[in-house]
């Protein structure tokens, strides 16, 4: 057995030797196929961009520029041509600072001084007969004894009053057009997509920042903004206004919202200013700013129609009222209350209206609050159209024709 396994052993080392030589053959065979693989392809690599071929003594110049290659960027030549570049360049320059100027008196010297109240933004829209016209927020020229305007040189020029309307919170301003080169292009606001771009060029907190150009998009089509003036909590007007994402900012007020072909579709008014809230401005409709403008610049003023009612809001009435005093039927849940006396010989008199009466349409349109009537009245009619009111009296409907006049001289 010992021999044997002796026998066996020397056998095992021998064939053990001899795997171990067919592997370095093996190998070496290998290597020596591959290395001619390898040279075969070189042209074919260094063609396709894989490798570089080194020719002798130029080494140090290829190491050289592959460590700078790999430090810096390859300039590349971009074009900044776009849409909104080119709406920008097309309406800029007939965008305006418009300043508010009033008086302070001056205590230690007894007498009073120009003082700047405000700044806001305006945008130039008509340049004809040596003037030139610029529209703006009527909250931008509340209360000023002079008023300026800051051309896009930073020249700034004296500027009048055409005309003016705190409802509509829009106004007219003429300046000198001997320095104006650019006039702003009105768009169609109708025709406005949420969705579509949006920009907004005006003077955000002042002249610092002028014509400083945001961009967002349309959000809404169309928004009711409720505005409560004299602040008795009952809303006096519906602002009608675009909503958009665009930053809005105090000055911006009176600035242009600007479409991507460089066409004014709104006149920027205001913003929601509250913690946590990002992203609501707001502008009035350019279609709405045309028509009230061409009446600013033809009258001073907004022709408003006389109905002769003193209007409250069925809201702000009691509930126990509604069937107590109002008499009206459980369907009525909003309107407009006759406040007070109707007089004789007003519109509303002559048509029959009295004290109570819960007017809910004029015409077609069905009226919720005292805002929405005197909207109606503003906006839809003019002295002398005739128009249908629809009320309840004593829980009964009834329907009155009223020829309306202009709102009588105070």
């Amino acid at each position: 057995m010992g021999f044997y396994d002796d026998l066996t052993h020397v056998e095992r080392k021998k064939q053990r030797g001899s795997n171990i030589g067919r592997m370095v053959v093996t190998s070496v065979t290998s290597a020596v196929i591959g290395g001619m693989v390898v040279l075969l392809t070189l042209p074919t690599l260094s063609n396709a961009g894989y490798i570089n071929m080194v020719k002798p003594g130029t080494e140090n110049a290829i190491s050289s520029k592959s460590s700078a290659s790999s430090l810096f960027a390859k300039p590349v030549s971009v074009s900044v041509g776009s849409g909104t570049v080119d709406a920008v360049k097309k309406v800029e320059n007939a965008i305006v600072g418009v300043i508010n100027i009033g008086q302070r008196r001056n205590s230690w010297m007894q007498n009073s001084m120009d003082v700047e109240q405000g700044q806001g933004s305006g945008v130039i829209f008509e340049k004809k007969g040596g003037k030139a016209y610029i529209v703006t927020n009527f909250h931008v020229i509340e209360k000023a004894q002079k008023l300026e305007v800051a051309l896009p040189t930073g020249e700034k020029v004296s500027a009048k009053v055409v005309g003016a309307d705190g409802y509509t919170d829009l106004a007219v301003l003429e300046i000198d057009a001997s320095k104006v080169t650019d006039v702003a292009e009105f768009g169609d606001s109708s025709t406005l997509q949420v969705g579509e771009p949006a920009i907004a060029i005006g003077n955000p907190l002042g002249m610092q920042f002028s014509r400083t150009v945001t961009q967002g998009i349309i959000s809404s089509k169309e928004r009711s903004m409720p505005m409560d003036f004299n602040e008795d909590g009952q809303d006096d007007w519906e602002l009608d206004v675009i909503q958009t994402d665009a930053a809005i900012n105090p000055g911006n007020s009176g600035g242009a919202l600007v479409n991507i072909e460089g066409q004014v579709i709104g006149i920027n008014t205001l913003k929601i200013s509250k913690a946590g809230v990002e992203g609501l401005g707001f502008a009035l409709p350019i279609n709405d700013v045309k028509v009230i403008v061409d009446q600013l610049m033809e009258k001073g003023t907004l022709e408003r129609s006389y109905l002769g009612v003193q209007p409250l809001d069925l809201a702000n009435v009691p509930r126990y009222e509604w069937k107590e005093t109002l008499n009206l039927p459980d369907n009525v849940n909003a309107g407009v209350v006759v406040q007070t006396e109707v007089g004789k010989f007003s519109p509303a008199g002559e048509a029959g209206l009295r004290q109570f009466d819960v007017i809910v349409k004029l015409d077609d349109k069905n009226i919720s609050n005292s805002a929405q009537l005197r909207k109606y009245l503003t906006m839809s009619k003019k002295p002398g159209d005739t128009m249908e009111v629809t009320y309840y009296r004593d829980g009964i409907q009834k329907t009155a024709k009223v020829k309306l006049t202009a709102p009588p001289q105070q």
